[in-house]
């Protein structure tokens, strides 16, 4: 039986970046995954392919609706070869885990395909092709999650499916119902809109990307509706029900009238949840709680002191860079080093175009925590870049401290807000001012002109160009 500093289940973005900076760290290592390939569900169904697919229906749209207008002619009808899109996305996520294999030889770490399933707290059997049981001094679990469905629905994963599905479907939907407005739902929907769909969405509260500031979602429905979605919010669904190649759902509108919305295929994203099936968890001491999730203290530890849990199986958003994070603390923290993470600073971005993106607190958390605060906010049409790309949708919102100034959250949605939300996270990290930002140069022109706009009107209310 071999034996380990450390064992890591799943190979997700937090799993194999554990398992790297073990081994940087000189920990024996050995990495554990019971499917084919690594990366977990972010490379495989997840972050990589679904970016892959909305890159890909952003040129089709591209090419359809504003070539013209850029001045370039294509002859002939431009067409959706939705076959060579999903292969070019698959190429996409067969090139990026290979990468993660690369990176395993490379920092020698020992790979064992299989289901890990602990026999006590330092032992793990493997079951897959060949079946073998390792020792570990340490285990960190990161084992993910899964989509999430209502109990009343069944996903026979061909006209009523996941994230999963949605990735590798076979012809173009004509009527796509997405059942949740969250970032899931609405990224898929928007690339099978692009490409033709009608897309309704039917969410359960009263707006769209709910745990975002409101603001956010304001804007995000009117793009949305500009783009004829059907957005039916503050409606519960109460079946789903497949009738040969035709999918009904019902729900319940806010005057609690029943609503039926007809469709060829429906989305279900409704979130998702942790998986720790055949883990065996008790066997080792490690307790989870009834949402499902592993329970752990602030240093990530479980409560059998030498296994620690990170990622969506652990509280807190279920964020791919949330998860790596999560795996270098742990690695840093068996190495004897003191890591830090503030949650507070971890942003989240939604893929759609345009992209959406935050950082630390909403308008309405700093309401309801009685803290006085300022708001600037710039509109990206005001911007020359906005103009010139013909990206004009959006905002940036600034949100700082009356009395001190410090930024207390940056919400913005425009073109490159997942890129440009960046710059946020380090000026809050290192506790800047609106005012500090509104005196550093910004290239001109560019999008992020409109973080110096947004502090420059949370500072004085003299944003320059409006």
């Amino acid at each position: 039986m071999s034996s380990y500093d450390v064992a890591i289940i799943g190979s997700g973005p937090g799993g194999y970046v554990a398992a790297i900076r073990c081994a940087q760290l000189g920990m024996k290592t050995a990495i554990i995954e019971k499917y084919a390939t690594l990366g977990g569900t972010c490379l495989n169904v997840g972050c990589i392919p679904s970016k892959a697919l909305l890159d890909s229906s952003h040129h089709y749209e591209d090419a359809v609706k504003h070539f013209e207008e850029h001045g370039i002619d294509i002859p002939g009808e431009i067409k959706v070869n939705l076959e060579k899109m999903i292969a070019r996305k698959q190429a996409v996520v067969d090139q990026t885990t290979g990468g993660i294999d690369f990176l395993m030889k490379k920092n020698k770490i020992d790979v064992y395909q299989g289901v890990g399933r602990f026999t006590d707290a330092t032992h793990i059997s493997i079951s897959g092709d060949k079946n073998s049981a390792i020792e570990a001094k340490h285990t960190i679990i990161a084992t993910g999650s899964k989509p999430s469905t209502l109990p009343f629905i069944k996903i026979d994963k061909e006209r009523i499916i996941t994230s999963t599905e949605a990735l590798k479907l076979k012809e173009i939907p004509k009527h796509l119902i997405v059942i949740g407005g969250g970032v899931i739902g609405l990224e898929l929907g928007q690339v099978y809109k692009r490409l033709g769909a009608e897309v309704t969405v039917v969410e359960y509260m009263d707006r769209l990307i709910p745990t975002m500031d409101s603001g956010l979602s304001k804007e995000l429905n009117k793009v949305f509706k500009k783009a004829k979605f059907g957005i039916h919010v503050s409606h519960k669904v109460k079946s789903v029900e497949r009738n040969g190649d035709a999918v009904i759902v019902k729900a319940d509108n806010k005057k609690g009238e029943e609503v039926e919305f007809k469709g060829d295929y429906c989305l279900v994203s409704v979130g998702r949840r942790p998986y720790t099936d055949g883990l065996n968890a008790e066997a080792a001491g490690v307790k989870i709680n009834d949402r499902g999730q592993v329970e752990v203290n602030a240093h990530l530890q479980t409560t059998a002191k030498n296994i620690y849990a990170i990622g969506d199986v652990v509280k807190g958003a279920m964020l791919a860079h949330k998860a790596e994070e999560e795996g270098v603390f742990v690695a840093e923290t068996l190495a004897g080093q003191k890591p830090h993470i503030d949650y507070n600073l971890i942003p989240g971005v939604v893929y759609t175009w345009p992209e959406v993106a935050a950082v630390g607190k909403t308008e309405e958390a700093l309401k309801a925590a009685g803290i006085a605060y300022k708001v600037g906010q710039f509109p990206m049409r005001a911007l020359g870049r906005s103009r010139a790309s013909m990206d004009i949708d959006g905002f940036v919102k600034i949100l700082a401290d009356q009395s001190t100034d410090e930024i207390l959250g940056v919400h913005m949605i425009g073109a490159r807000a997942a890129d440009m939300i960046a710059e946020a996270v380090v000026a809050m990290e290192y506790r800047a001012s609106a005012e500090d930002i509104s005196r550093m140069s910004h290239a001109h022109p560019t999008f992020t002109e409109a973080i110096k706009e947004a502090a420059l009107a949370a500072t004085e209310d003299r944003a320059l160009h409006i």
